[in-house]
């Protein structure tokens, strides 16, 4: 089982590539944010407790995203692999997941991050608020949303270097070239 996290602040453009790395190597999406999006728009109990988080620019908890995880994967039994998009955004939850997938001897096998500075990062999250309508997009969010990233976030990315998984790319670019450089990844790491 192919198992990947993409990772990256928001605005890195991990959708995007995430997209392309679906097609290609038929992986299993499990984006925390559009499952929490996903949840807000059926107004569920899930959604209720999530909106007060995403309202604020705060990371939702690590219990919530965590079940929503699980069941997530329960619901693809069938994948070849998953990629994960959003998650995991703290240390005590990449623990987690290495203790569910190494539980089912399905490792993680690469954690790709997308290097893209705070400038580039706001200049895209300001081009994507025009289109998309995402309400995590709202200015005052996203600034909260970076902030977390820079501070919190961030940490993850030593946990899975120390495991030698960790490769760094250049976030900026054509996006069929970010997506080269993510493919060369994969295929070295299957």
């Amino acid at each position: 089982m192919l198992n990947i996290v993409l990772f990256g602040p928001p605005g890195a453009g991990k959708g995007t590539q995430s997209e392309k790395i679906i097609a290609k190597y038929k992986l299993a999406h499990l984006s925390t944010g559009d499952i929490f999006r996903d949840h807000l728009a059926r107004q569920t109990d899930l959604g209720k407790k999530v909106k007060e988080y995403i309202d604020n620019g705060l990371l939702v908890p690590d219990e919530l995203t965590v079940g929503i995880l699980k069941d997530a994967m329960l619901a693809n039994t069938g994948a070849t692999g998953f990629i994960f998009d959003g998650f995991p955004r703290t240390v005590a939850q990449a623990e987690v997941l290495d203790q569910m997938l190494t539980a089912s001897g399905t490792p993680i096998k690469t954690v790709v991050a997308l290097d893209v500075n705070e400038d580039v990062v706001r200049t895209r999250i300001e081009e994507r608020r025009k289109v998309s309508g995402r309400a995590d997009d709202e200015e005052s969010k996203v600034v909260r949303r970076i902030d977390e990233y820079y501070q919190k976030t961030v940490q993850v990315l030593p946990y899975y270097e120390k495991q030698g998984k960790l490769k760094k790319i250049n976030g900026v670019g054509a996006v069929e070239s970010i997506f080269d450089n993510i493919s060369s990844i994969i295929d070295a790491a299957k």
